[in-house]
């Protein structure tokens, strides 16, 4: 008799099975993460720069959320671009 977990995930896998990814395709992906933390990473120091050398708090604001929203965008380019890796044919 099976549990309610493995019932569970054998539904689970018959409505979203698991993609199996190449050596290469996990390579890529790899890459795209490190390109993109590195990215982030500069966007980040720049304005924190930027913002430390700020004393108004109006620009402050502006500067942070202008980093949140850099931050953002990167994150959607990476999401868009590994999902473009993971539905090429291994």
């Amino acid at each position: 008799m099976k549990s309610a977990y493995e019932i569970a995930m054998e539904r689970l896998n018959e409505a979203a099975p698991t993609i199996q990814l190449s050596p290469g395709q996990k390579k890529a992906i790899a890459e795209l993460e490190s390109t993109y933390a590195a990215k982030i990473a500069a966007r980040e120091i720049a304005l924190n720069a930027e913002i430390a050398k700020t004393a108004e708090e109006e620009s402050t604001a502006a500067l942070r959320e202008q980093l949140m929203w850099d931050r953002k965008k990167l994150q959607a380019e990476l999401a868009e671009k590994k999902e473009q890796i993971r539905q090429q044919r291994p």
